[in-house]
C-alpha cells in the first residue's frame, strides 16, 4: 500500500511537479503514484501540497507555451497571430462570430391562417 507521506516530502513533491510539467494526465501521475484515481482526488483535497505541486508544474509550463505563442506571434507568424486573437479577443476577432443575442430585439409574430 502506497502512503501519501511518500508525496509530501521534498523528492515527492518534486516528481509531481515534474510530471505535470511535462504534460502527463492525471491517470498517468496517479499510476505512476501507484495509486487509482480516486485516492489521487482524494490526497490532492487533503494535502494541500501535492495540489500545490501539480498547479505549479502545470502553471509553468502553460507559461513558457504562451509565452512562446506570444514571441510568434509578434514575429510575424499569422497563425499564431490568430490563434492569440481567436482566444485572447475572441469578442472582436472569431472566425465564426456569433449574433448576439440580447433578448431586447423586435417581437415577431407568426400568424397561421388554417
Amino acid at each position: 500500500m502506497v502512503r501519501a507521506e511518500k508525496w509530501l516530502e521534498d523528492e515527492g513533491l518534486i516528481l509531481l511537479e515534474g510530471w505535470a510539467r511535462d504534460g502527463l494526465t492525471r491517470e498517468k501521475i496517479a499510476g505512476q503514484m501507484g495509486i487509482g484515481l480516486s485516492t489521487f482526488y482524494k490526497w490532492q483535497k487533503k494535502y494541500p501540497q501535492i495540489a500545490q505541486a501539480l498547479r505549479k508544474g502545470r502553471e509553468l509550463v502553460d507559461y513558457q507555451v504562451e509565452q512562446a505563442l506570444l514571441d510568434r506571434a509578434l514575429g510575424g507568424d499569422l497563425r499564431a497571430q490568430m490563434y492569440w486573437l481567436n482566444n485572447r479577443r475572441g469578442d472582436k476577432w472569431q472566425e465564426h462570430p456569433k449574433e448576439k443575442q440580447d433578448g431586447g430585439g423586435e417581437e415577431v409574430r407568426v400568424i397561421v391562417d388554417v
